[in-house]
């Protein structure tokens, strides 16, 4: 069973995120005063006095507006609303009731799920009588807080874990998920490539770049496995990104990748690749991520010899993550997206793999026979023994005479010799030099 799930929904402005980063004692949320900031559904964990959940922070809910997003940004607030245990219904105790509030509540009174109405920003816990008009929402008793400061929401935490369903053992079971980031530029596909592997709708779809702004979390099971598939923003330069809510969820992407074990970097094959990619598949190396590459849009790509261009340029210039398997897909139509599937747990099973010290020294006694060396003046490098000291990413430690006159040429001559031998599909690995007489 999994954790209870508490959805936190109001319209724009009412401190939704800041609420949610409050329970959650962090600030995964983007906070922000422009209006609209939070469009997908982003699910945080939380716990109180021993009870984990889950809180979904969703986007403002305005009924009578029809801008680019908003009729999806209402979508997803009422689907979170509809897979919640307990909803928190939140509103602006200064501003008071207004049009889209009572829209909001009638919706509400109709589920058969626990409505709480909290009343923000009552920074003062004695002054509680600009609450009081929230009555005639008709949703029970108002619950005052401030989401800024803290107040109340102890006593709306007790009342939330009090409805939540009866505890099972099951619902703390870890699930050894493998975490996935889905990384690229802007307007890649990476929103509709999450959909189609978790088979929803959770992240909002769309032809303006920059929609997805926080990092989504789906959990999601695919034969006799569990994958944590996380949805991140478009990763562009720095120099580019002119708004401050970009730049949060551009933290969120690192942050994403940083604790990501699988990266899928998706490409936008009609655009072919960019410096950007390069860019974007830069980060994801330096952080140790195993890697596919997924070209994205391949249906649109007219001719065989436009495809093998950009397959070429991919192999020419993305030569630093040359393990990664490269994938044509079609995240709209769905064409070869079951081809990821097994990507994912290639790398992550190579990634995660231990070689034994016996099948490594044998390996090195092949590489020693060869005769390939190097020398630097009278130094002659010879090596001893290898083992591997270190997985996520596989570490090998080399044992040698004279670790100090090893250059990059020879370092990628036993990584390719390396991957020749063993299976390192997927997965970056690391090599260190050390001395021994």
């Amino acid at each position: 069973m999994s954790l209870p799930i508490v959805a936190v929904v109001g319209r724009p402005n009412v401190g939704k995120s800041t609420f949610v980063n409050r329970l959650a004692e962090n600030n995964d949320a983007i906070v922000h005063e422009m209006r609209g900031v939070t469009r997908d559904r982003s699910y945080h964990n939380a716990d109180w006095n021993g009870r984990a959940f889950t809180l979904i922070d969703t986007g403002g809910i305005e009924m009578g507006n029809d801008d680019a997003f908003q009729s999806s940004i209402r979508s997803q607030a009422l689907m979170a609303a509809d897979e919640a245990d307990v909803i928190v219904f939140l509103v602006d105790g200064q501003t008071g009731i207004n049009a889209d509030d009572e829209a909001v509540a009638v919706i509400l009174r109709k589920t058969n799920k626990p409505v709480l109405l909290a009343v923000n920003k009552l920074d003062n816990p004695a002054d509680t009588n600009a609450m009081w008009e929230f009555m005639q929402l008709g949703l029970g008793d108002p619950w005052p807080v401030s989401a800024l400061h803290g107040t109340g929401t102890g006593d709306l935490l007790d009342e939330i874990v009090s409805l939540f369903p009866d505890e099972d053992d099951a619902g703390e079971e870890d699930l050894n998920a493998i975490n996935v980031a889905i990384i690229g530029r802007p307007n890649a596909g990476k929103s509709s490539l999450t959909n189609k592997l978790t088979n929803n709708d959770r992240s909002i779809v769309s032809d303006v770049a920059g929609t997805t702004r926080d990092a989504i979390d789906t959990t999601v099971f695919h034969e006799d496995r569990y994958y944590t598939i996380v949805d991140t923003a478009g990763l562009r330069r720095k120099s580019v990104i002119d708004e401050d809510v970009e730049y949060y969820g551009f933290v969120r992407a690192m942050r994403a990748m940083d604790r990501a074990e699988v990266v899928l970097l998706v490409i936008d094959s009609t655009l072919g690749l960019t410096d950007q990619d390069q860019r974007v598949a830069g980060m994801a190396a330096e952080r140790g991520c195993a890697m596919a590459i997924i070209l994205n849009k391949w249906d649109l790509v007219e001719g065989p010899e436009a495809k093998a261009e950009i397959r070429e340029r991919i192999e020419d210039r993305l030569t630093f993550v040359g393990y990664a398997p490269v994938i044509a897909i079609s995240a709209l139509s769905g064409k070869n997206v079951h081809r990821i599937w097994n990507a994912i747990n290639q790398a992550y099973d190579n990634y995660c793999q231990t070689i034994s010290t016996s099948r490594l020294n044998a390996w090195l006694q092949e590489i020693r026979d060869f005769g390939h060396t190097i020398s630097k003046g009278k130094k002659i490098l010879k090596m001893k023994y290898v083992t591997q000291t270190g997985t996520c990413p596989p570490q090998f430690t080399f044992f040698c005479n004279h670790p100090d006159i090893i250059e990059p040429s020879f370092e990628r001559y036993l990584e390719n010799r390396l991957r020749s031998t063993f299976d390192l599909t997927g997965t970056p690995i690391r090599l260190r030099f050390k001395r021994k007489d």
